[in-house]
C-alpha cells in the first residue's frame, strides 16, 4: 500500500491550500481515509475523516467550519481543502488509510503516507 501526499507548502494566514493523497495497493473504496498532522514538538492529532462512501465526515473541532474532506473512488484519491489558515494549522499532514470504520485516533489507521510540509506565516 502507498499512500503519496502533495499540495502543501508556504501561505499566509487567511489563505487557502489544497491538499491531496493518492492511493496505490488497496481497494480504495474499501478504506475509510483521514487526515492527521503533527506539529514540532506536539503529538500528532486528527484532522478529518470520510467513510468509504464518502457519507460520514467527522472534524476536529479545531478545523470544523474552515477545512473540508473528500474523496473520488475512481481515482483513489481524498482530499483536504483549508481554508482560513491560521498560523497555529502549521504542521506536517499526512494521509491515513484503514479498511474498518471511521476512527480519530492514529493508532486505528494501518497505512500511513510520508506527510506533507503546512507552514502558516502570520
Amino acid at each position: 500500500v502507498h499512500l503519496e501526499e502533495s499540495g502543501g507548502g508556504l501561505v499566509q494566514a487567511g489563505g487557502s491550500l489544497r491538499l491531496s493523497c493518492a492511493a496505490s495497493g488497496l481497494i480504495f473504496s474499501h478504506h475509510a481515509m483521514a487526515w492527521f498532522r503533527q506539529a514540532p514538538g506536539k503529538e500528532r492529532e486528527f484532522v478529518a475523516t470520510i467513510g468509504m462512501s464518502g457519507g460520514t465526515i467527522y472534524y476536529a473541532d479545531s478545523v470544523k467550519g474552515r477545512f473540508t474532506i473528500s474523496r473520488d473512488n475512481a481515482k483513489n484519491t481524498v482530499t483536504l481543502q483549508m481554508n482560513s489558515l491560521k498560523p497555529e494549522d502549521t504542521a506536517v499532514y499526512y494521509c491515513a488509510a484503514d479498511p474498518g470504520g471511521l476512527g480519530t485516533a492514529g493508532d486505528f489507521y494501518d497505512y500511513w503516507g510520508q506527510g506533507t510540509q503546512v507552514t502558516v506565516s502570520s
